[in-house]
Order: structure tokens, then C-alpha cells, then sequence
């Protein structure tokens, strides 16, 4: 079942519930062969309606992770490509996978940064820049700083740019990630992180550099993320 068009904040709620079961499928806490919980009791532990539970696992159940077998109950199909909105996202809570979100801190259009690759074809001066705090739940677990080509949208508003960038990046500009390349390593906070955090600037906090290809298999997205070590980590499995 594809997605309605999104164009900024939160994820419609059913989409948000299907992702947080994709991810804790692709985490294992629901493993494949397991049998879920009756709707009634599933939609109660994740706080929603039942009919909003019924189209999420539509949805799973449309990109083949789950199936229901008439008066058996519902099982998990779990396969090593999800195809979530979040399949490229590695960082989890240490105690579940959790549901990502974003708020977005700053939206500039800049100078091409010397230190991260060329987009497209190379001839592009100029880049957006992203930054955001995202949360695992209701955990605060990560900066971010996300660059990509201004070939793409001339113009943006940060009021039309939802959680997931990568769904913008599909439905709003027209190109998609294919494959991401990714190097951990630990780094200090940036001094873009907001007060109130559990970590703040200069704490040594996890740090995820990467360089993301998009479907033409030209570079189109550089990114930079610092988590909190304390309570998220970074996985990445294959199957």
C-alpha cells in the first residue's frame, strides 16, 4: 500500500505505527514465524485506535512482513529488505528499536561545503543544509546535519519538510536513496545542540558520517549525525 503524499511534520499516525513495527521487525523483537498479539490488545499497547492498528498492518502486510491467516491470527514474514521509510536508519534505543522523529533547528542554503563530496554531476555550487534534533521515542538520542544538492528545490520552506526525509525525497524532489555508506567514529557535539539535552556541546558522543547515493547512483545527500552513547546504539544487520 503506497503512502499518501506527505508534505511536512509528523507522519500520518497509521504510517508511524507500520514503522515502528517494521523496525522493531527488522530488530528482532518481533522475529520471523512470531504471532502477534489480537488487534484489540496490540492497538491498547500502542495507544491507538483499533482501525488505525487495521491500516498500519495493512500496509506491513501489503510489503510482505506480515501475514493473516484466517482464524489463526496474524505472523511476522520478516526478510532482510523491509522497504520502511527508515531502512537506512541504523541508530536504536538500547532497550527497543524505537519510532524515529525529527524537529528541524535550522534550514540555510549555503556554499557547497569543502568537506563533503560533490552532488550530481559535480557542477552544483550550492547546498541545503538540515539540521535537526531527533528523538527514539520520547528519548532525545541525536543531532543531525543533513546536506543535499539545491538543484533539487530552488526554494524550501522548513514548514514543508516532514520527519522522514527520505519519503520528501521520493515524493516531493523526485529522486530516492539507493545505498548509503556509513562511517562511525566518536566526535564532540556540535554546538547546534539545543539546551536541555542529556548531552549538550562537547560531550563525546557517537558520530555517523555519511555519503548517500540516489537512484542514478550519483552522490545526492552528505549527513553527519552525533548520538547519545547512553541510551542509543548503532546497528546495522544483514540477513
Amino acid at each position: 500500500m503506497a503512502a499518501p503524499p506527505v508534505k511536512g511534520g509528523a507522519l500520518p499516525l497509521y504510517i508511524q505505527i507500520s514503522e515502528l513495527l517494521a523496525r522493531e521487525i527488522a530488530a528482532g523483537i518481533w522475529p520471523d514465524g512470531a504471532r502477534l498479539p489480537t488487534e484489540v490488545e496490540l492497538a491498547r499497547s500502542l495507544g491507538v485506535a483499533v482501525g488505525t492498528l487495521r491500516k498500519a498492518l495493512a500496509d506491513l502486510e501489503g510489503r510482505g512482513l506480515l501475514e493473516r491467516i484466517q482464524g489463526s491470527g496474524t505472523y511476522v514474514r520478516a526478510r532482510a529488505k523491509t522497504g520502511a521509510i527508515y531502512e537506512f536508519f541504523h541508530l536504536e534505543l538500547k532497550d527497543g528499536a524505537g519510532l524515529p522523529t525529527a524537529r528541524i533547528l535550522s534550514l540555510d542554503r549555503l556554499p557547497h561545503p569543502d568537506f563533503a563530496p560533490r552532488f550530481g554531476d559535480g557542477s552544483s555550487t550550492e547546498a541545503w543544509r538540515i539540521r535537526r534534533l531527533r528523538h527514539l521515542g520520547d528519548a532525545p538520542a541525536a543531532v543531525e546535519e543533513i546536506w543535499f544538492d539545491v538543484r533539487h528545490a530552488p526554494s524550501l520552506d522548513a514548514a514543508d519538510i516532514p520527519e522522514s526525509l527520505h519519503l520528501f525525497y521520493r515524493e516531493a524532489l523526485g529522486f530516492w536513496i539507493a545505498r548509503v555508506e556509513d562511517r562511525v567514529s566518536v566526535s564532540p557535539c556540535p554546538d547546534f545542540a539545543p539546551d536541555g539535552l542529556p548531552f549538550r556541546a562537547g560531550d563525546p558522543l557517537g558520530r555517523v558520517e555519511r555519503i548517500s547515493w540516489g537512484n542514478a547512483d550519483t552522490i545526492e545527500e552528505y549527513s553527519r549525525n552525533w548520538f547519545d552513547p547512553a541510551t542509543v546504539a548503532y546497528v546495522a544487520r544483514w540477513m
